[in-house]
């Protein structure tokens, strides 16, 4: 397989990856609700740069040397699962508080809000460098697929181009959901999804942190 077949592999497979459902989809949902467009579309961006990260990690051999090592593995994955989970629970609370708490809601939101462009984007890129399944995704992805003997301009090319389809999809996808008639949806029914993602995060968090703890 030549360099540009294998690189029309890894974006294919890399596109149907993005596209599925998965904690980066549901943090772009959860912030386009809460604060917009321009926050969903940082936080895209901080997603992409950590997709790029994990890249140029697993090819240069770097995730790799992490996956094998078994206690730099497990802190990686003790750090990303409570992550994870602290999201989730912050979510839940936050449910919990418009739900039973109106008067008070506004106010303890104020607390973990969005503040900033700089505050989105560093959201976006620890969520995914912190996900010890992206991190596991990736080193099966290149050792199954690329070769030792590839170049460095395969490497700079396969970053860029995971990057940028990264920053395009969900970019598009923020822009999307923070269009009229789908912000108002997604206003009214922002409580259910702070219950659905908080949900999603602390499942995953927590059978991250769970299984590592009792392995």
């Amino acid at each position: 397989m030549n360099e540009l077949t294998l690189l029309l592999t890894l974006a294919t497979i890399h596109t149907i990856g993005l596209i599925s459902p998965g904690p980066d989809f549901a943090l772009v949902v959860q912030n386009v609700a809460r604060y917009g467009r321009a926050t969903g579309v940082y936080i895209a961006c901080g997603l992409a740069l950590g997709i790029g990260l994990h890249t140029i990690f697993s090819l240069t051999g770097v995730s790799f040397v992490i996956q094998q090592h078994e206690t730099l593995f497990m802190l990686v994955q003790l750090a990303g699962g409570s992550y994870l989970l602290y999201l989730g629970l912050s979510a839940l609370r936050s449910t919990y508080l418009s739900w039973h708490q109106p008067a008070a809601a506004p106010t303890q939101a104020s607390t973990e809000q969005i503040t900033s462009p700089h505050m989105a984007l560093v959201k976006g890129l620890v969520t995914n460098l912190l996900n010890p399944k992206a991190l596991v995704f990736f080193v099966s992805l290149v050792s199954t697929l690329v070769p030792a003997s590839v170049s460095w301009w395969f490497k700079g090319t396969a970053a860029l181009m995971l990057f940028a389809l990264s920053l395009a999809w969900f970019s598009l996808l923020a822009c999307w959901l923070s269009s009229s008639s789908m912000q108002q949806r997604l206003q009214r029914a922002s409580r259910y999804i702070d219950a659905v993602c908080g949900t999603v995060f602390s499942v995953l968090g927590g059978s991250i942190v769970l299984s590592r703890v009792l392995g």
